[in-house]
């Protein structure tokens, strides 16, 4: 099982917000074209958070992200349709994903099999929320079918996985770093 304390969980919440904040379209902070992390930290909020309002307060922090980089126009006929809705239950989706993983994990190398399955189950079926909610609701589309929804799967799910792998395994890193310190401090006191 996953447990950080609440000091530690603040500090992730506070590095997701800014990663959320630098990584999300073209906004005012993004850093480079650095690829999106949006779906990595909805994901890693699930597992490392436990407060439940850090769901809903990292989800208003992306449609205000979102809201500040559009003219109000070009929002309403691309990005803030009526598909718009649908990340809700994308976003949800990964949440519950990593917060299914939290209640897994052990700090053991054989964790990284469940954490990859839960990962990808969870993207796909938050890919179907968003890609397949844009799809079927944002009025884009004059006909709409599932092979047009599979089309729209091939392309856009492998690129929205390596930025959420990247993102999830460099957290990892950062998270068996951090343990591996915590170890040695507390070895060194006794």
């Amino acid at each position: 099982m996953m447990q950080l304390s609440q000091r530690s969980q603040m500090l992730v919440g506070l590095g997701l917000i800014l990663l959320l904040a630098l990584t999300r379209g073209q906004h005012f902070a993004s850093v480079d074209h650095l690829p999106s992390a949006s779906w990595a930290v909805f994901f890693l909020a699930g597992v490392f958070m436990r407060p439940l309002w850090s769901f809903p307060l990292l989800f208003l922090e992306a449609v205000l992200l979102d809201l500040s980089y559009y003219d109000w126009n070009l929002a309403a006929s691309h990005c803030i349709t009526p598909a718009y809705g649908m990340l809700v239950p994308a976003y949800a989706t990964l949440w519950y994903a990593g917060r299914r993983y939290a209640r897994l994990h052990q700090d053991r190398l054989a964790s990284l099999g469940p954490l990859l399955l839960i990962l990808l189950a969870g993207a796909f079926v938050s890919n179907l929320f968003s890609s397949g909610g844009y799809y079927y609701l944002s009025g884009n589309f004059e006909t709409t079918s599932l092979t047009g929804l599979w089309a729209r799967i091939e392309q856009y799910l492998p690129g929205k996985l390596l930025p959420l792998l990247g993102y999830t395994g460099g957290a990892a890193v950062v998270y068996t770093l951090f343990r591996q310190f915590k170890t040695y401090q507390e070895l060194s006191r006794t």
